[in-house]
């Protein structure tokens, strides 16, 4: 496996290639991200993963200071995985000089998610249009768990009419259903144990709407009730149409119920897709 910093050193040793699947990560790398690179060698013969810490999305307030950084575990792992090439830029690489052109992503991206970080997609997509400018994959994963992430992405694909297919893979869960993240090492013990309420909470709003309810604003207001009593402070819990993302209403078929929120120090998000039962 091949670690590389240096975007002219990762276009030489690109050249030959034609058949690339691209994920990108910011490290602290767990069963999740190995997840999409096993997807990924499943579609195409090249496989590259990033890993970069990107300042760009994370407002003034938030944890990029103390993001896990674990580039050789990182690189281990993704070794075992397969991986043909590690691109692990320093911030200097990707930015030589301020970012003043940066991609301005469809409203879409001021809701849920951007609601409570402004300016989060606005970095994601600068960054993930700069990776794929850089690498020129034929495929990229990207995981579900950050659902809104994904949908802006494929956006960010057609829109700019990139040759990329994007691939979705499926959220990752410990055995008591707490989806993976990186900041889940952020929990506390006690923590730890009360955090797969918020998984708990989105799957009764999914078995009330694949069971016939359609009072949407109740089910959410319901479910953040729940949260607060258990010391949530509950951003969201909204009902989607899923392939666009506007509020679900009462006839949509396919949605999502996706929810974030703080238990303690750390904020989690979770989502679980809803497929209604036909009449």
């Amino acid at each position: 496996m091949d670690v590389i910093t240096d975007i002219s050193l990762l276009r030489t040793r690109l050249v030959g290639e034609s058949s690339i699947a691209f994920v990108p990560t910011m490290g602290g790398l767990h069963e999740g991200h190995l997840s999409l690179i096993r997807a990924a060698r499943q579609h195409r013969e090249c496989v590259i993963a990033s890993i970069f810490v990107n300042r760009l999305q994370f407002a003034p307030t938030e944890d990029f200071d103390r993001y896990p950084r674990t580039l050789e575990q990182d690189c281990a792992l993704l070794e075992e995985q397969g991986v043909h090439i590690v691109f692990a830029p320093e911030e200097k690489t990707l930015y030589p000089v301020p970012q003043e052109f940066m991609v301005e992503p469809s409203p879409i991206a001021n809701m849920l998610e951007g609601k409570y970080r402004p300016g989060f997609f606005r970095g994601v997509a600068t960054v993930v249009l700069k990776l794929f400018n850089i690498v020129q994959p034929q495929t990229a994963v990207f995981g579900k768990k950050d659902y809104q992430q994904l949908h802006i992405v494929r956006e960010l694909a057609r829109q700019f009419n990139l040759p990329i297919e994007i691939v979705a893979g499926e959220t990752v869960r410990a055995s008591d259903n707490l989806a993976l993240s990186s900041r889940n090492r952020y929990l506390r013990e006690e923590e730890r144990a009360e955090a797969i309420r918020l998984y708990q909470v989105l799957s009764q709003v999914k078995r009330e709407i694949e069971g016939g309810n359609r009072n949407f604003a109740g089910l959410e207001e319901n479910a953040m009730k729940i949260l607060a009593t258990h010391g949530w402070n509950t951003d969201y819990v909204s009902i989607r149409e899923r392939d666009t993302l506007a509020p679900a209403q009462p006839r949509d078929g396919n949605m999502v119920v996706l929810g974030a929120a703080r238990l303690g120090e750390t904020r989690l998000i979770d989502n679980l897709e809803i497929t209604p039962k036909k009449e």
